[in-house]
């Protein structure tokens, strides 16, 4: 068996939980996460813990927000008046939107906070700001 290494696709079982234990991933309900190690599709701590793993090897990871999805930034949370949105849009606080940006590009927001008259809107990832740990298990090496 061959220890896995930058340029191999990998296949492997994950979960992904927080400080407090709250699993927010896990691949053991559906498929395998599958990946090339260096093609930067996963986060690089995940990429480095796989490294030098061989097939049913399993390791547990811990990655610092910083490493992570970054800080929590206010700058990235806008109010914006309720009468903005579409008349028909029903959200509730915890809902993710996808907006397109008059670039084409979209940006997913998630509805953190509303009231009669405005709407918070946070585009930070909502993972950013917190530690992560994520119980891995290497399942195939090519």
């Amino acid at each position: 068996m061959a220890n896995a290494k930058t340029g191999n696709h990998v296949r492997v079982n994950f979960t992904g939980r927080l400080d407090d234990g709250t699993v927010f991933a896990s691949s053991y309900a559906s498929e395998p996460l599958e990946f090339t190690i260096g093609d930067k599709e996963v986060l690089p701590a995940i990429e480095e813990a796989i490294e030098g793993m061989k097939p049913g090897e399993r390791k547990t990871v811990h990655i610092a927000s910083d490493e992570a999805f970054g800080p929590w930034r206010e700058e990235l949370t806008q109010e914006v008046p309720r009468d903005s949105l579409p008349d028909d849009m029903e959200i509730e606080v915890g809902e993710q939107l996808v907006v397109e940006q008059p670039t084409g590009e979209s940006v997913l927001l998630s509805v953190a906070d509303m009231s009669e008259s405005t709407v918070t809107l946070d585009a930070n990832h909502p993972l950013a700001g917190r530690d992560l740990t994520f119980d891995l298990e290497l399942l195939d090496v090519t």
